[in-house]
């Protein structure tokens, strides 16, 4: 199951208790989306009782996660530093954007 939606009223904590419960036991949780779209406490216990299998986060709430959370010490759990959007091509749009933004500053034009 990979999460990759916006965080909305809507799908706030829409994976939780319930959700996770449904799914398969050997499912894998990935959440590449906003870390609010998952109620954290709840994932760390389906992790923990097994009711499903493993889960991979791109994304937390709050984030950066703390060093101290349960979702670092779980086996079954990998948690990556919001770098979804690592490619080349972003940061090199996000660096070209960045110049951009810095000489219109510059020049009392305003920022895109």
């Amino acid at each position: 199951v990979v999460a990759i939606c916006p965080l909305t009223a809507t799908t706030t904590a829409m994976f939780n208790q319930d959700v996770f419960k449904m799914m398969k036991n050997d499912a894998i949780f990935i959440n590449v989306g906003r870390g609010g779209l998952c109620d954290q406490n709840a994932l760390i216990k389906a992790l923990k009782s097994g009711e499903i299998l493993a889960a991979g986060l791109d994304v937390t709430d709050p984030e950066p996660l703390p060093s101290d959370s349960e979702l670092h010490k779980l086996e079954n759990c990998t948690v990556l530093p919001h770098i979804g959007s690592s490619t080349k091509a972003a940061r090199s749009r996000m660096f070209d954007m960045a110049i951009d933004n810095m000489l219109r500053v510059l020049n009392d034009l305003p920022v895109k």
